[in-house]
């Protein structure tokens, strides 16, 4: 399954209206198959990237998984998976 705008949408509304868990993200695999999901904190991420979404504590960042090697990218059309992170409050 190949990412979209409208995929990134329905993909952070759930997210928004989950706790964020691993369990809560094993949903959205099963809800969406064919993408890639991982579950992190947002200071597991390399801090000179930029979210292509900021929600209500998490963050979404995008993968592409080319040359079977996962890296982040901020190409939607290139992008295979949805890295969902938690914002600490502190």
């Amino acid at each position: 399954m190949s990412l979209d705008a409208d995929i990134l949408s329905a993909v952070a509304t759930r997210a928004a209206e989950l706790e964020l868990s691993e369990a809560s993200v094993a949903h959205l695999r099963r809800e969406w198959p064919g993408i890639h999901f991982t579950f992190c904190g947002e200071d597991d991420v390399p801090a000179r990237l930029n979210p292509v979404f900021e929600g209500q504590g998490f963050n979404l960042y995008l993968v592409n998984n080319a040359d079977h090697c996962v890296a982040f990218t901020s190409d939607l059309e290139i992008a295979t998976g949805i890295v969902l992170a938690t914002v600490s409050e502190d």
